[in-house]
């Protein structure tokens, strides 16, 4: 019975504490959720699997844009290494360039001793040789062949000057008296240039160039404009002018009256108040082209002419010879004609003083084949005859006696003149002989010009012509050489300008070029054979002829 009863509790006890009520199992509803919650394990999977794949992505993106900057930043870095480079690469070549530049220059302006044609590039077919290898003759045969042709020839310069001066005297002295001053242009003396009056003449006849300066009557007065003056000057009118016709009346001086109203209550001390200064287009100027304050050349040059044939009218009775004019489009080119049948040409060239200076602004000038035309009417060449005179007096009494520095020059002139007869004129003339002169007579010492050393000079001459003429480059001697002496006063302006090159034009015109290249040689290949030629007989009178000109 007891037992029983124990076995009746202890079910009652296990159904009490298996009672769901009574101790409630956690675990009851696992086997419940289980297929819910693997399913959203596996949606958190797909989930995380999804982000891990776009993560990957923007790595990969981004390893891939810093890859690509990175090899922009070197690519730069490369491109600015070969540039910066590049750069000093430039930099060392346009330094060499212009060392090079300036080497060769003051090469060029100190001249060797030797031939300065040799070590330049040669035309086609040359190998190497100064003028060619062409052997000029020697110092004997020069000797022979000055006395017989050049210094025999010219032996009455100075009666043809005396002649020619007198006569121009009493011509300007006419021209004086018919013009009127207060309307017409005043002539003052004339100035003699060229090479009557720097003794080296070589052609026959003997030619005079003489200056005729002249100046506005009042109130007006030249103002020239140097080409230089100007930043911006085109090549073609490097070398010219301009001359402004101005009142003495009118705001040169700064005067504002006649820019600006000074009111009903100012007046101006100078002009007054009905005295305003009048705008130079609305005055009518003397010579002047067309509607602008500028003087031109063509109209100086008709008046010229008129002027000097009513001078000559005023005093034809007196002499016994006739004046005509000796070229049409050359206003003072004069020729005289003797009864005998004989005639005497000389040049009268108006011109214009530049300022205070001995530089003077022609209105022409005897032509040469290569010389260019002014671009226009109112431009007026500037000239240095007066100055290129100044330094050849100046270099001659530093020279020894009997120097053969004009000999040097006559030679070629006489060369060049009886070239011109066989094959034309070629874009090669005196002026260009002048100027190589000039620049050896400055580069060289005073002892280089013995007597002795004419053979050798002319050669150097030769091949500085030479040189130039296949560099086509000839600087003209004072613009813009600072070697000049200051003791011959030239402006400033002048010589701190940038060098011109009178070979200019044949850098322009290839055929021109070719002529007077072929042209030269030519005359180098005749010269031994013309020098002989007028050499085989000396005059007999040698003894009695005049000693060597000077420079006066």
């Amino acid at each position: 019975m007891a037992l029983g009863l124990f076995r009746v509790c202890l079910v009652v006890v296990t159904a009490i504490i298996n009672h769901p009520l009574l101790f409630p199992r956690e675990n009851a509803t696992v086997p419940e959720n289980e297929e819910e919650i693997i399913r959203k394990m596996q949606v958190l999977e797909e989930k995380l699997h999804l982000e891990q794949l776009r993560l990957e992505e923007e790595v990969a993106q981004l390893a891939a844009e810093k890859e690509a900057l990175e090899r922009v930043a070197e690519e730069a870095q490369q491109q600015n290494e070969s540039r910066s480079a590049w750069d000093l690469w430039s930099t060392l070549c346009m330094i060499l360039f212009l060392v090079i530049e300036v080497w060769r220059q003051d090469h060029q302006d100190g001249l060797s001793p030797e031939c300065l044609g040799g070590d330049e590039d040669e035309l086609p077919g040359q190998d190497g040789a100064p003028l060619r290898g062409i052997i000029l003759p020697n110092k004997a045969t020069l000797d022979h062949f000055y006395e017989r042709c050049i210094r025999g020839a010219t032996a009455d310069a100075a009666r043809t000057r005396e002649f020619v001066e007198g006569f121009v005297d009493d011509l300007l002295e006419a021209l004086r008296s018919l013009c009127n001053r207060d309307r017409d242009m005043e002539v003052e003396d004339f100035i003699g240039v060229d090479s009557m009056y720097e003794n080296w003449q070589v052609d026959k006849p003997l030619l005079c160039h003489l200056f005729v300066p002249f100046i506005p009557p009042e109130p007006y007065h030249f103002h020239p404009e140097l080409w230089c003056s100007s930043r911006s000057v085109p090549l073609n009118r490097q070398g010219y002018g301009q001359i402004k016709v101005v009142r003495a009346d009118e705001d040169t001086l700064g005067c504002i009256c006649g820019k600006t109203k000074l009111g009903e209550d100012l007046l101006c001390l100078l002009h007054g108040k009905n005295n305003l200064a009048q705008p130079i287009s609305e005055v009518e100027d003397p010579l002047c082209a067309r509607g602008s304050p500028y003087l031109d050349t063509m109209q100086v040059m008709r008046w010229f002419q008129v002027a000097l044939t009513k001078a000559w009218h005023r005093i034809a009775h007196k002499y016994e010879f006739d004046l005509a004019f000796g070229q049409l489009d050359t206003p003072g080119s004069l020729k005289i004609r003797f009864r005998s049948g004989k005639f005497m040409p000389f040049n009268l060239i108006p011109v214009i003083q530049c300022d205070d200076s001995d530089l003077y602004f022609v209105s022409h000038l005897p032509r040469e084949p290569s010389g260019e035309t002014p671009a226009s009417s109112t431009d007026w060449l500037l000239s240095f005859a007066v100055y290129e005179r100044h330094f050849l007096r100046m270099t001659s009494k530093a020279l020894p006696e009997g120097a053969c520095h004009l000999t040097c020059l006559q030679i070629a002139s006489f060369l060049l003149s009886k070239q011109r007869r066989l094959t034309g004129p070629s874009g090669l003339g005196n002026y260009h002989l002048k100027t190589a002169l000039l620049h050896l007579l400055l580069s060289r010492r005073s002892t280089d010009w013995k007597a002795g050393q004419l053979d050798a000079r002319l050669r150097e001459l030769l091949c500085f012509l030479e040189k130039s003429l296949l560099e086509k480059k000839l600087h003209h001697f004072f613009i813009g050489n600072r070697k000049v002496p200051e003791t011959l006063g030239l402006p400033e302006a002048v010589r701190k300008a940038e060098p011109l090159n009178l070979f200019r034009p044949f850098v322009l015109q290839r055929s021109l070029y070719r002529e007077t290249v072929d042209s030269f040689y030519e005359m180098l290949k005749n010269a031994p054979a013309l020098i002989s030629e007028y050499s085989l007989h000396i005059p007999s009178d040698h003894a009695n002829l005049p000693p060597k000109a000077v420079v006066l």
